[in-house]
């Protein structure tokens, strides 16, 4: 995916501001957040790093002691004060000082520490996640913690098509797949349709 000349205008204007931003990426599942993610990373080498959301997805072995694994991706399934905190970090960079942030791996479905180094200098980060937007659940403070964000639009039909495609390389048996994106996945992408309304701008995704 290439970046449009419109959006690449807009990050033009945030960072010309001289100071560290923070740009938010929110969207259901499937909707095509990490291709935005990775369009804006590749159209400003150098200049932005992407910490996804996804890295703080609890751990597989703890969200089976809460009782929660069943419906990983959730809101209540995420370390959120960990999130907020991340982000009030990454925005007070302290000069010569590389911040660490977690990636998530699905083939490990689990998240690993320390994966994302964010030098103080890199003037553009870029968050993307589901709940970006989400007034509840600990992610309240997030909104304003971004300087922009951004919602990835996927028609319904080509959305489930790509994430039931994305369960089955992850080693989901077809019909383990259908289930999850139509349940579980299908709830969370309801929740965060509903805070489209509070983006700054709405990217229809190809």
């Amino acid at each position: 995916m290439l970046l449009e000349d419109s959006l690449g205008a807009r990050i033009d204007a945030l960072m010309d501001t001289g100071t560290r931003r923070i740009l938010g990426i929110a969207g259901p599942p499937g909707a095509g957040k990490s291709t935005l993610a990775a369009a804006v990373a590749s159209a400003f080498p150098g200049l932005c790093v992407v910490v996804p959301m996804d890295g703080f997805h609890l751990a597989q072995s703890e969200l089976e002691r809460l009782g929660r694994a069943d419906r990983k991706g959730a809101p209540d399934t995420f370390d959120a004060a960990g999130f907020v905190a991340l982000l009030r970090r990454l925005r007070a960079p302290v000069a010569g000082e590389t911040v660490y942030a977690p990636e998530y791996h699905r083939e490990l479905h689990n998240a690993v520490a320390g994966a994302i180094p964010v030098p103080a200098d890199v003037p553009l980060v870029l968050t993307e996640g589901n709940y970006l937007l989400l007034g509840s659940d600990g992610f309240s403070p997030v909104a304003d913690l971004l300087d922009e964000v951004w919602f990835a639009d996927q028609p319904e039909h080509r959305r489930l098509a790509r994430l039931v495609a994305r369960h089955e390389l992850t080693g989901k048996a077809p019909s383990a797949t259908h289930d999850w994106a139509h349940g579980p996945d299908q709830r969370n992408a309801e929740l965060v349709a509903a805070t489209r309304s509070r983006a700054d701008i709405v990217v229809p995704m190809p």
